[in-house]
Order: C-alpha cells, then sequence, then structure tokens
C-alpha cells in the first residue's frame, strides 16, 4: 500500500500563490489515481482537482478552474497542487489521497488511502 504525505501548506495573503506537494511514503503512485480535497471547519471534505495514473489527464473543480493546477512528476512520486490567485474562500485542510484505478474520480468515498492534510490560510 502507499501512504501519501503532504506539505507545502501555511499562510498566504489574497491574490498569492502556494505549492501543495504530496509524496507517497513506501512506495511510488504508479498504481494510482491521485486527487486532492480540501474541508473547511463546519464543512463536508470537497474535491478540489484529480489526476489519472498515467497523469495525461486531470480535473479541477469549477470553483478551482483556471487557478489550480494538479501535476505528477515522471518518477511517479510527487503528485503537487499549484494554486494561484488565492482567495480566502480557499482557506481549509488540504488533503492527498490516492486511489487504485486507473480513473480519477471526484468522489471521496472512491479513494483507498488518505494523508493527514496540510494547512491553507489566505488572508483577506
Amino acid at each position: 500500500q502507499v501512504q501519501p504525505v503532504e506539505s507545502g501548506g501555511g499562510l498566504v495573503q489574497a491574490g498569492g500563490s502556494l505549492r501543495l506537494s504530496c509524496a507517497a511514503s513506501g512506495r511510488t503512485f504508479s498504481s494510482y489515481s491521485m486527487g486532492w480535497f480540501r474541508q473547511a471547519p463546519g464543512n463536508e471534505r470537497e474535491f478540489v482537482a484529480a489526476i489519472n495514473w498515467s497523469g495525461g489527464t486531470t480535473y479541477q473543480a469549477d470553483s478551482v478552474k483556471g487557478r489550480f493546477t494538479i501535476s505528477m512528476d515522471n518518477a511517479k512520486t510527487t503528485v503537487s497542487l499549484q494554486m494561484n490567485s488565492l482567495k480566502p474562500e480557499d482557506t481549509a485542510v488540504y488533503y492527498c489521497a490516492a486511489r487504485r484505478s486507473a480513473a480519477y474520480s471526484r468522489y471521496t468515498g472512491d479513494y483507498d488511502y488518505w494523508g493527514q492534510g496540510t494547512q491553507v490560510t489566505v488572508s483577506s
């Protein structure tokens, strides 16, 4: 099995950028499609972006389309989320998740392994 480990969160002003990373602990992500989700206090965990296991196809939620980009390195050891033009409403704990499937998904129940999360706070 694979254990995702997130890093890169922090505090940023509105309009700024952050880059989150998700590293594979124990093995690579070569047999997994990957997703980023986020959860703000009092809210359910929501889909942000996903990438299939070849790294060739990506999908973003409408709320982040054009601002966030998901990518995977060629070695399939790290999945990144580049976040630009951040807004206060992007404030949340961001989670990386792995799905043992060639196809990505926007549903939390479809993912098999989850990281512990990293806090992103956007100040106005």
